[in-house]
């Protein structure tokens, strides 16, 4: 879990109140949402082969109207939207100047405004960079707390939204309106089947408890961690550090390529970065998937090195308990360690999951037009 930043101040949610929530720990960027009901790891079964709802409601929330909006967010971002269309919606991020990243967002766009939901400790400082950037841009960012956002994850989601008139997006990243405000978005992970709900913040226990009477399980931050872990998708400020590059988690590709960084728009902040890894190096780390030893006495924490023989060869970041998996985690490792190494993260012994480690068996262009300079 992300820790809270010292600036940082977010209301408890109303839903809390509900009977058996448990709030996040408190040393945690979600502590004013629920971490669980009870019953966790009943709660992610519920997410995979029926539904779950899940409160997200401390997402920060950025709205930007203004005719040049698209065109405007493009040029200082890392995917391609200039044309996205009403109803679609996109992953996108925001670099500094070395190509590290600094913020990871969803976008949608619908009935002339983009709908950014972010980071809950970051939203303030990514809402602050976008005002800056807008210069003589008709754009115009705000915070836009009159959202707020609602997960429904598993096999069950889409009848589910259907029972409560809800139009069921069915493609990954569309969106369609809701009645009353706000919209619901098809997501590719966490798991298979899932969507995100913008709610009007204060119908937010109405809409929660309409998912819930309808069928779907409460659940927590726990629940859909685990299932993001499964997924390896990873959150900014938790499986990322000051030094990562988007190649190194999976954040390559565009609108279609289910990606956060499209390789063939035009110049932003950070690109040079993106384009030689992607042209002629390969990234220095990789984020995997890491099975832990469940016997061992306590835990690891996030941040915790990861060594082997001694020698530390990555970082940890997502730390939990899976209710198929055991104790797993997300981890930063250097790209030449062996899937077979021993590894170790604080406590606990720990193992690559060999199908967690990206494929490299592309021919990249620029190294391709090297060798053939050299008459390889």
């Amino acid at each position: 879990m992300e820790a809270v930043s010292d600036s940082a101040v977010i209301s408890p949610s109303p839903l809390l109140t509900l009977p058996g929530a448990v709030p996040s720990p408190e040393d945690t960027a979600d502590s004013a949402v629920a971490w669980h009901y009870g019953n966790p790891f009943g709660e992610q079964r519920d997410a995979t082969s029926g539904a779950a709802v899940i409160d997200r409601s401390h997402r920060f929330v950025i709205a930007i109207s203004g005719a040049e909006r698209l065109t405007w967010l493009n040029t200082i971002s890392s995917q391609l939207v200039s044309d996205l269309p009403d109803g679609r919606s996109a992953e996108n991020l925001s670099l500094d100047v070395n190509g590290r990243i600094e913020h990871h967002f969803v976008q949608t766009d619908l009935g002339g405004v983009t709908w950014i939901d972010t980071e809950p400790t970051s939203g303030l400082d990514l809402l602050s960079f976008l005002k800056k950037m807008v210069f003589w841009s008709k754009a115009e960012p705000r915070e836009g707390s009159e959202l707020a956002v609602v997960s429904l994850l598993g096999a069950e989601s889409a009848r589910i939204l259907e029972s409560v008139g809800v139009t069921v997006p069915t493609e990954f990243y569309d969106a369609s309106a809701l009645e009353g405000g706000g919209f619901v978005r098809r997501m590719p992970w966490p798991g298979p089947t899932a969507f995100d709900l913008l709610v009007p913040r204060a119908a937010l226990t109405e809409w929660f408890t309409r998912l819930r009477d309808a069928g779907a399980t409460p659940a927590g931050t726990w629940t859909y961690d685990a299932l993001r872990v499964e997924s390896i998708r990873p959150r900014v400020g938790v499986d990322t550090d000051e030094k990562t590059i988007p190649h190194e988690v999976r954040w390559i590709g565009g609108v279609a390529e289910l990606g956060a960084v499209h390789l063939e728009k035009g110049c932003y902040r950070g690109q040079e970065t993106v384009s030689r890894v992607h042209n002629l190096g390969r990234p220095p780390r990789h984020l995997v998937l890491l099975h832990l030893d469940g016997s061992a006495d306590g835990r690891p924490v996030t941040g915790d090195p990861v060594t082997a023989g001694g020698r530390t060869v990555g970082r940890l970041g997502t730390v939990i308990d899976h209710f198929e998996l055991g104790p797993v985690a997300l981890a930063l490792i250097k790209r030449t360690i062996p899937t077979d190494t021993e590894l170790v993260a604080g406590p606990c012994a720990a193992s690559i999951d060999p199908d967690s480690i990206p494929s490299y068996d592309d021919v990249q262009a620029g190294r391709a037009a090297v060798d053939r300079l050299r008459g390889r």
